[in-house]
């Protein structure tokens, strides 16, 4: 039976999902902003604030499990020493999506993904 199991699957296998996903997360750590459709906007947003709220204990083991997940250094330093250090008081919340309208090929809706 498939109860509480909902995952967004995106169209795509496990692998090309994760893959995709993670890179969209190192991305938006690297420029705090990107623009995306809705779908893949509201995936990333769940990740990298999970990831923002750990990265704000800031000692070793947070950064060896971000090491883990983000593909480039570059992006677990940003985290760790610019990005948690600005949210420290706050408790959650730290993305902001603004619709852009629909994509001209498709159709599909777009969005931006920023921090707040």
């Amino acid at each position: 039976m498939r109860h509480l199991k909902n995952k967004k699957t995106l169209d795509r296998t496990t692998a090309s999902r994760s893959a995709l996903l993670r890179g969209m997360a190192t991305n938006f750590v690297l420029y705090e902003k990107i623009k995306t459709t809705d779908a893949k906007a509201k995936v990333v947003r769940s990740i990298v604030e999970r990831y923002i709220t750990l990265a704000k204990k800031g000692d070793r083991r947070t950064s060896r499990e971000l090491k883990k997940y983000f593909y480039t250094d570059g992006a677990v330093k940003k985290l760790m020493e610019d990005i948690a250090p600005r949210y420290k008081e706050r408790h959650g919340g730290y993305t902001r999506m603004t619709k852009l309208g629909p994509r001209l090929g498709d159709h599909a809706a777009m969005v931006q993904l920023e921090l707040v």
